[in-house]
């Protein structure tokens, strides 16, 4: 019986899985734009004394558009971004549950070792686009204001970054930190996210899909706090490359040069900076993010 679930859908399944993360992705976007522009400018700039007064100088000196500040490509490659992440973690977990089943065919279910290794290779594959669209995004929202901005937007963006050291060089830049911060950060969202979920259907006696949209909404939040608690130093370096400058203005020769350079000049405090915005971001980000994917995937089923 395992094996015939296992096999079933297939491609149809799989598209599935892309579509509903697509939908949760969307979410993510709308509901976490402000808190990340906020967030970056604390990572990448000593003009904000705190997350408050970040925001409210943004507000009184850009107006409220500003926190939507480059929304057009995360909405566009978020989506993407976050349907790779719930394809990638399916395709992953039906893997390792054919393998299981292959040596215990009543009980193929997934340690937690494998959830967490299927949360990485989703987040792994998923670096390969999320690297280039989170410095767009990130010039975007750490450009100059008014007329002395540097982009038009994200195309403009995109062409002038490539044009510095190439695509690899400029529009890739950070990539290896991206792909530790991905690995890491996802394999403990989806981590998270099933322990939560699978121990309420066991202390419930219940299936998975008898589970509330609001305990859905709540394990979906405590899995994004999870996750930015064990990667955020990870995404403080990256959002430092992504934002140095080229040429004779660049700060930082690679990764290791980023974070020891961090570390001399603002100790271990200078990887933690931005974390209140990102928890206060994480918790409905992530709560909307699961909700709207696992309602995606109960509709379609």
């Amino acid at each position: 019986m395992a094996d015939v679930d296992l096999d079933a859908g297939g491609l149809k399944r799989t598209l599935k899985d892309l579509f509903a993360g697509a939908t949760g992705g969307i979410a993510q976007v709308l509901l976490g734009q402000p808190f990340d522009i906020v967030k970056v400018r604390l990572q990448t700039s000593s003009q904000y004394k705190s997350a408050l007064d970040g925001a409210t100088q943004i507000f009184k000196n850009e107006g409220p558009l500003a926190f939507y500040k480059g929304t057009l490509t995360p909405l566009v490659g978020i989506g993407a971004c976050v349907s790779i992440q719930f394809g990638g973690f399916h395709y992953a977990r039906r893997q390792f549950e054919q393998r299981n089943a292959a040596t215990n065919p009543l009980n193929p279910t997934l340690s937690y070792l494998q959830y967490y290794l299927s949360g990485a290779f989703a987040g792994i594959t998923n670096s390969v686009i999320s690297g280039p669209i989170e410095h767009v995004r990130i010039r975007l929202q750490t450009q100059p204001h008014g007329a002395a901005r540097l982009y038009s937007g994200p195309i403009d963006c995109v062409r002038k970054l490539s044009a510095h050291e190439g695509v690899l060089a400029g529009l890739y830049r950070g990539e290896a930190v991206t792909i530790l911060r991905e690995a890491q950060a996802y394999g403990v969202w989806f981590l998270a996210y099933e322990y939560l979920m699978n121990a309420d259907a066991k202390r419930n006696n219940i299936k998975r899909d008898q589970i509330s949209q609001v305990k859905i909404a709540t394990y979906g939040g405590l899995a994004g706090e999870a996750l930015w608690l064990s990667s955020y130093p990870f995404d403080v370096i990256k959002s430092k490359m992504q934002s140095d400058g080229f040429g004779p203005n660049m700060k930082y020769k690679g990764m290791r040069d980023c974070f020891a350079q961090t570390y001399r000049l603002e100790g271990a405090r200078g990887f933690w900076k931005g974390i209140g915005p990102t928890l206060l971001r994480a918790m409905p980000v992530s709560a909307g993010t699961f909700a709207v994917a696992e309602m995606t995937m109960r509709a379609i089923a």
